[in-house]
């Protein structure tokens, strides 16, 4: 895992070599271990280097081929690298190191953009063609790893991070208002290409893009998710698809295992975490690799209602690894919060952050690469918003009978959080009211079950959760893996039927059947959904309650022309006293304000 950054002047100039250096040195959290830049004429090349496989000299970047005609700079990990290595090697090619970054400049010069569909990993990175006088860029089909750019007068600017852009003069000097508002109205990020700052754009997840001398940048993309349309199913198949999936999950977890140095497990005690950490301990054990047990890193509160460490433990004394605790403190919150946002380059919705930010500083401490659950949701219909669709669908599609066995079933499981979204629904829709501004939603939750996970996949959840895990791991100088987002795991859950994935209110229903004895049963059959949360409610009432106070009576907040300052003082009050029920509407108008203060502070009062 790295940073990468770069300046290319489409008009043939010579770069800025002080901002592209200025750059990298923005970019230091991201790759501490080492740095390299390649500058010629119009084009510069700045990488930060977090060494996780091959570890020597060898794997240093710019990296460039035989003949130096192509140069590349690339975050991220190609996990089958080896086998695409051993393809090319029987096509002549000839490798100096052991690294998948060397595979990737190969695999360009053998394919072409085409290579693209080979690679099995998370990827953003660049490469300058000498000859053509061409910037070939990608990013992974998901969007795990980061690619920001913007265009100032004939400079294509791209980094890693936002921050590093705005090294260069006149780019993100505004925020985007537009996405400023959906943010607070709608508590939409990462949802489209546009960020929060006017004229920065960010690469789609499963695209790539070609800059040429004297020419505009041209996208790409090159990766279609598929779905299946079918809504019920033959349940004899639910044994084959249960073993298949656990089979690519193996698999996925093997090669996501592939470092040259230590690496962890996030454990919230869930579901999706407890599976990873499972089938990592399953695979030490059938490679018999000789490696120390296996380490778990996981959030624990005082509050028993956020609390998950009798879980945590659960699987620890199963699976007999390793754990550590992380305490996050609403005292130290109020201290960290500067850099939390700063770190994260854009405001975020809950401080559910605040968890994996306190966890990923600890870890950093011990491990340089950690593997999470990110993704099971999206792909197994893991939120409970998702039976609303497929119920939906099933009465539209005239299944009367599933329709009703699936309603008894999440009036059995869950009618508590039915009761407690409905509560949640008019509060949110009364605190709109606090944004200025009238910009549409995208709409979540419509259509069928399969059309809702793909929604969530590649714009309305996932971008954003992965934006976060990339920020908060990086600015400890941690690698951060899903395998769950192996594009073969993936796949496959999308070409199952709805019925597959829920069934009589059991959600992540052939996933769980596939785990069957895996994890604990207490574990597998839990139908509550955490994850690193915090206790933000009774923080935002008690801990933190001075310290939002002091900022919603500020001039700054009262000058902002997103929100009506007194309104949401108001409401804030009224919470405290126990008026109007907490929704996370008041936090983001909060991280707003302070986001705004860290990055634009000439616009402060």
């Amino acid at each position: 895992m790295c940073g990468i950054a770069g300046l290319f002047n489409i008009s043939g100039k010579p770069i800025d070599e002080n901002c592209l250096r200025s750059m990298s040195e923005v970019l230091t959290h991201r790759g501490p271990d080492d740095s390299g830049n390649f500058i010629e004429n119009e084009i510069g090349l700045a990488h930060r280097r977090l060494s996780i496989i091959d570890l020597s000299k060898e794997g240093r970047q710019p990296m460039t081929n035989e003949d130096d005609s192509l140069w590349l700079i690339f975050n991220g990990e190609i996990y089958n690298y080896p086998d695409i290595k051993e393809e090319l090697t029987d096509l002549g090619h000839i490798f100096r190191s052991e690294t998948d970054s060397e595979v990737i400049i190969h695999s360009y010069e053998e394919w072409g953009p085409d290579c693209l569909s080979k690679f099995n990993g998370m990827w953003a990175f660049a490469i300058w063609d000498k000859e053509k006088k061409e910037l070939f860029c990608a990013r992974d089909r998901f969007g795990i790893k980061p690619f920001y750019y913007s265009i100032k007068d004939d400079n294509f600017v791209f980094a890693s991070e936002i921050k590093a852009l705005r090294c260069h003069p006149g780019v993100g000097t505004e925020p985007n208002e537009k996405q400023l508002i959906n943010f607070l109205k709608w508590g939409l990020s990462d949802h489209t290409n546009e960020t929060m700052f006017e004229g920065v754009f960010q690469l789609p997840a499963g695209h790539y893009m070609q800059i040429k001398r004297g020419f505009q940048p041209e996208t790409t993309r090159y990766w279609f998710p598929e779905k299946s349309n079918e809504i019920v199913s033959d349940h004899k198949t639910d044994g084959e698809d249960s073993q298949k999936l656990l089979d690519l999950l193996k698999d996925s977890v093997r090669i996501h295992l592939r470092s040259d140095v230590p690496t962890g497990t996030c454990l919230s005690g869930g579901l999706d975490s407890s599976t990873i950490t499972a089938l990592i301990n399953r695979s030490l054990k059938e490679n018999d690799s000789g490696e120390p047990k296996q380490k778990t890193f996981s959030a624990v509160f005082e509050e028993k209602k956020f609390d998950e460490s009798e879980y945590v433990k659960i699987v620890t004394d199963f699976l007999k690894v390793d754990s550590y605790y992380t305490r996050p403190n609403p005292d130290d919150l109020w201290d960290d919060i500067g850099h939390l946002i700063y770190s994260n380059d854009e405001p975020f919705m809950q401080l559910t952050l605040y968890s994996q930010y306190c966890v990923m500083r600890d870890l950093s401490k011990q491990v340089k690469v950690v593997l999470d659950g990110q993704g099971a949701d999206e792909i197994f219909a893991g939120y409970l918003a998702y039976l609303y669709c497929h119920i939906s669908s099933l009465i539209h599609g005239k299944h009367l009978l599933t329709a009703s066995s699936e309603t008894l079933g999440v009036l059995r499981r869950h009618s508590g959080f039915l009761f407690y979204a409905v509560r949640q629904y008019f509060v949110r829709k009364q605190r709109r009211d606090l944004i200025k501004g009238s910009e549409e939603p995208l709409v979540r939750y419509q259509g069928n079950l399969n059309e809702s996970l793909m929604t969530d996949l590649t714009s309305t959840n996932l971008p954003y959760l992965l934006h976060w895990e990339d920020r908060v791991s990086m600015a400890f100088s941690v690698e951060a893996r899903v395998p769950f987002l192996d594009y073969r795991v993936v796949n496959f859950a999308n070409s199952l039927p709805a019925d597959k994935k829920i069934r009589k209110g059991v959600t992540k229903f052939i996933f769980r059947k596939s785990i069957k004895g895996l994890v604990p049963e207490s574990i597998r059959c839990r139908m509550d959904k955490k994850g690193f949360s915090t206790p933000e409610e009774v923080w935002m009432q008690g801990s933190l309650k001075d310290h939002i106070l002091e900022v919603l009576g500020s001039d700054s907040f009262s000058s902002r022309k997103y929100w009506d300052s007194k309104k949401v003082a108001d409401d804030y009050n009224d919470f405290i006293a126990g008026k109007k029920q907490y929704s996370s509407e008041i936090w983001r108008i909060v991280c707003t304000e302070l986001w705004l203060r860290i990055f634009f502070p000439e616009k402060t009062v």
